[in-house]
């Protein structure tokens, strides 16, 4: 069975967005469907998931400079999760 869920994701607008609208984000599995995603924070939190938002991020160009020319790369691509729970949690 693929993990689901890879890990919380914690910035200063996610923690904005989670006391306003009550969603929480996570980094998530990218071939893990919103269903999927619900029923794994419902089975790791303990709560009613009402909603699920996905994206996927691709990755940004990285350039580097060294002695012996520009190296261009790119970060991990990763897909984002946010699931609301419901009000009375």
């Amino acid at each position: 069975m693929k993990q689901i869920l890879i890990r919380p994701l914690v910035t200063e607008k996610m923690s904005a967005i989670t006391d306003k609208q009550g969603k929480y984000g996570f980094i998530v599995n990218r071939d893990a469907n919103k269903i999927e995603i619900k029923h794994a924070v419902e089975k790791s939190y303990g709560v009613t998931v009402v909603k699920v938002n996905t994206i996927n991020v691709d990755g940004k160009r990285k350039f580097r400079y060294t002695a012996k020319g520009i190296i261009e790369g790119r970060s991990q691509s990763y897909k984002k999760g946010r699931a609301q729970q419901t009000k009375s949690n």
